[in-house]
């Protein structure tokens, strides 16, 4: 079958224009209007030539997967398969539990709505939270009601809402306020798991108890408590996990909250007509790709079983089953310290090509992480450098290194050295990401010895950054034991893992820059270093053994690294996998290009396994 023409004019182009946050609350239902006034306003910049190859890759690979479909289905039985399928359904609907009270919190416009606090002549105008030149981190609900949105750079949400007033970003206050919030939360769920500075998720069945209060109650004295400290709105959604809880949350924004039944068919009737876009960890690619094969709604997920489980590789089988049934985690719990996977910092900024400018970001960002794994309490072995082209499209390269570091002139060094090998380039980000860390703290505790002892794997983590997950280009901080949760609550993805609340990559103004640090405060959401909580548990599944292939991916920009000077043979720590291998830094980074491809690691993952092992795993 040849591969389907993809031109500036098709609707998956334009769709994918439209960004990441189209579900957003405030927005028209009906988004055909706005979208076209994106592309049209979008056409000649890099980011439109970039979003356009992007998706004629895509669609292309779509025809390879349609193709695939065609050959698997000519010859299967379909009988059979989804009978299989069905004593899946059944094993896992088995296991439904019901018992548990799960609400999530979200903040109204959080920032949007902390800046009305000390400006009130905002309220009741369009504006947004960002830079003309940058990139809106909200916008208001007036302002949605034109398209503006999250993650939308300001020139587009201009020409959407041509009264759009700008304002400035001011994490301190929006820090303040998240604490304030918080406590309240806290109170009614000392466990309770933040998902970022305006969001996250209780377990309230233990206080409804206690205080004679009904699920519905208890949350409206909850938002209620909010209001009435902070002058700020929260909606909320109430569920028996926390898929559904997030869901929930959505329905009836602004200053709303939304309460699912407990009971299995009410649960599967909200489910079967959901659009397969409002799960979150379904983005712009993973939607394309389910559309492909006729998967529009959760309902859908239950008439193409048999195809989902001949491509199970592709589509993750396990988590659309769960998906469709409306089954998640509903364990909640805050991060510990011990899980954390890695500590960051970048910097975006106006394309810049001089050599002397972009090795000065780079020198602020070493000073910054230096600075955060100083006041945190961490040193680690292998350093990645990220850095995006004026092109927009970004790359990862690695170190690792026979010692543990924390220290500027190490992590300057080392991130100059990586960059040198890849140019000329002209960019506009550049960051650095510490992983294989070891807690300083902890060897304070236990001893100097421990200190010295060989690195092993770290549980995954949470970090706290504004970071948009767009696509896998920009994910070179996975980690497979992240993707390959147990159970295989996720899809493999393609490009991306950008369900919204994720967070965003905001263009943060120099003299704002110290706000963009990974170090933990509490303004910034939730991590996007593993999946969303509510897709997985608490325990990853191990890294597979099986070997990898090192062939790195195919891209416009060349990769350089292999004309690096050699150093030798040594023993390196993948940043991605995790995987422990003997090469140089050129085999190393082309293994890590490897690893930006989430689909080809899962799939290696399960079929390492032997059957009896998925089987076991699956339950």
């Amino acid at each position: 079958m040849p591969a389907p023409e993809a031109s500036q004019d098709t609707a998956s182009l334009v769709k994918r224009l439209a960004g990441p946050s189209v579900t957003k609350a405030g927005l028209a239902k009906d988004q055909t209007e706005i979208n076209q006034i994106i592309a049209e306003a979008s056409k000649g910049s890099k980011f439109y030539d970039n979003e356009k190859r992007k998706d004629k890759d895509l669609t292309e690979r779509i025809a390879g997967i349609l193709k695939q479909r065609g050959d698997l289905l000519r010859n299967a039985d379909i009988p059979k398969i989804e009978r299989t399928v069905d004593h899946m359904i059944a094993d896992l609907e088995a296991h439904r539990d019901l018992t548990q009270i799960i609400v999530h919190v979200d903040m109204d416009a959080f920032y949007a709505n902390v800046e009305m606090l000390d400006n009130p002549s905002l309220a009741g105008k369009p504006f947004g939270v960002g830079h003309l030149h940058g990139v809106l981190t909200t916008a208001s609900y007036e302002a949605r009601k034109y398209g503006a949105r999250s993650g939308m750079p300001g020139f587009i949400a201009k020409k959407l809402c041509p009264d759009l007033i700008f304002v400035d970003m001011h994490f301190k206050r929006y820090s303040e306020m998240s604490d304030v919030i918080m406590a309240i939360f806290k109170q009614y769920d000392p466990n309770m798991y933040p998902a970022g500075c305006d969001e996250g998720y209780l377990n309230i069945t233990k206080y409804c108890e206690e205080h004679s209060l009904s699920a519905e109650n208890c949350v409206q004295e909850m938002r209620e408590r909010v209001r009435r400290e902070t002058n700020l709105t929260v909606s909320a959604g109430i569920a028996p996990n926390k898929m559904l809880a997030k869901i929930c949350s959505d329905k009836n924004k602004p200053n709303g909250q939304f309460h699912l039944p407990f009971d299995r068919n009410a649960i599967v009737s909200f489910m079967h007509d959901l659009s397969i876009r409002k799960i979150p960890g379904i983005g712009r690619v993973n939607e394309r790709l389910l559309e492909s094969i006729g998967i529009k709604t959760c309902g859908d997920i239950y008439t193409y079983r048999a195809t989902l489980c001949l491509m199970d590789k592709y589509f993750g089988l396990q988590f659309l089953l769960r998906t469709h049934l409306g089954i998640a985690s509903n364990s909640v719990q805050p991060v510990q310290r011990e899980e954390r996977k890695s500590i960051g910092a970048e910097r975006t900024f106006s394309p810049l090509g001089d050599k002397e400018q972009i090795l000065k970001k780079l020198e602020e960002v070493a000073l910054e992480l230096e600075s955060d794994m100083q006041k945190s309490g961490w040193a680690g072995r292998t350093l990645t450098l990220k850095y995006k082209l004026d092109t927009y499209q970004v790359f990862t390269r690695a170190k690792s290194f026979d010692r543990w570091i924390s220290k500027k002139d190490d992590l300057f060094s080392t991130g100059k050295e990586l960059l040198m090998h890849e140019w000329p380039v002209k960019l506009r980000l550049i960051g650095l990401r510490m992983t294989k860390l070891k807690d300083l703290r902890a060897t304070e505790d236990k001893g100097i010895k421990r200190f010295f002892s060989a690195a092993g794997p770290s549980s995954p983590g949470k970090r706290q950054k504004i970071e948009r997950r767009e696509d896998l280009e920009s994910e070179g901080e996975l980690d497979a034991a992240d993707e390959a949760r147990e159970d295989y609550e996720s899809m493999p993805g393609y490009e991306e893992h950008e369900f919204e609340e994720a967070g965003l990559e905001i263009e943060i103004p120099d003299d704002l820059a110290t706000g963009a640090s990974s170090s933990g405060q509490a303004l910034r959401p939730a991590s996007h270093a593993k999946p969303p909580s509510f897709l997985s548990h608490t325990k990853p599944a191990s890294s597979s053994s099986k070997p990898v292939s090192t062939k790195p991916r195919s891209s416009a920009h060349k990769p350089r690294s292999a004309a690096a000077p050699k150093e030798g043979v040594r023993s390196c720590i993948c940043p991605i996998c995790g995987k422990i291998m003997d090469t140089d830094n050129s085999g190393l980074n082309a293994h890590v290009d490897f690893c930006l491809s989430r689909g080809a690691i899962l799939e290696a993952q399960v079929q390492s396994l032997n059957p009896q092992e998925r089987k076991g795993k699956k339950r």
